[in-house]
């Protein structure tokens, strides 16, 4: 899978764990629901590593937490 695959599936994972809409998420990180549809859809094919802190902030982890998943183990990522 691509990072970007990977980062949208990692959002759309804590956004169902957590129970939060994109909107709660854009009021709780700051980063615009622009962006976070773009990162959603996969739009956005290398997003900026301080737009995924602010997510990451928004979901309550660091950036560590965010990428302590299989989606970004080093075998899964092809780009």
């Amino acid at each position: 899978m691509s990072l970007a695959e990977a980062i949208a599936l990692r959002v759309e994972d804590l956004l169902k764990q957590q129970k939060l809409t994109q909107y709660k998420l854009y009021k709780l990180s700051g980063v615009s629901q622009s962006s976070i549809s773009e990162i959603r859809s996969k739009k956005s094919r290398a997003p900026n590593l301080y737009i995924i802190y602010e997510l990451a902030q928004g979901f309550g982890l660091s950036l560590a937490e965010f990428f302590d998943c299989d989606y970004f183990k080093g075998f899964n990522i092809v780009d």
